[in-house]
């Protein structure tokens, strides 16, 4: 859907996102720098300058990229990306998203999750998430906000198809998720 806006400024009790800017280029990479964020992911190698270059550079030309910034600290701690997913050219996609460690699996987490999603919401009736079959730590996220595992399929996320895990994400889903979330004190 064309009048989605997939670089909003979403705002949080402890996150800001925004677009991402040519000038975000250093936080992100320190944020990016930490060897053991990338340890799952198929691009492990990524806390490298060189490679972190090259990735940062094909975030920012796609126009969908989003810096994630701890409102506290105004320090950059992360980037997240909507896009259309290449096997459903009517749908939207939240993904290459990383966050620093000390902002993995607490409110942050949550928070940057709610953000893009409700966001998303309010134009699409499902979210899709794409994950490498080596990621367990973001499929197991991934369920844990309500997500099913709906297929394998080969896509070209990036410059070379690779294999990925889709799960989908409905409206009902969610707010059954965030329910039993918000019982649970997660």
């Amino acid at each position: 859907m064309s009048d989605f806006d997939r670089q909003p400024v979403l705002c949080g009790s402890t996150l800001r996102l925004r677009p991402l800017a040519d000038s975000d280029f250093e936080g992100l990479y320190l944020a990016a720098s930490d060897p053991f964020i990338w340890v799952d992911h198929p691009a492990c190698d990524r806390h490298e300058r060189q490679v972190f270059a090259a990735y940062f550079a094909a975030r920012l030309a796609t126009g969908q990229a989003l810096a994630v910034i701890d409102i506290e600290s105004g320090q950059i701690v992360g980037t997240s990306s909507f896009y259309i997913p290449p096997d459903l050219p009517e749908s939207i996609a939240i993904g290459y998203t990383f966050l620093i460690r000390a902002k993995w699996g607490g409110e942050a987490n949550r928070e940057l999750k709610r953000l893009m999603v409700e966001h998303a919401f309010e134009t699409y009736d499902t979210v899709y998430l794409h994950i490498a079959p080596s990621n367990i730590r973001s499929q197991k996220a991934a369920l844990k906000i309500g997500a099913v595992h709906l297929y394998d399929a080969e896509l070209r996320l990036s410059a070379t198809p690779a294999l990925c895990k889709c799960y989908g994400l409905t409206r009902a889903q969610w707010a059954l998720s965030h329910r039993n979330n918000l019982k649970q004190g997660a």
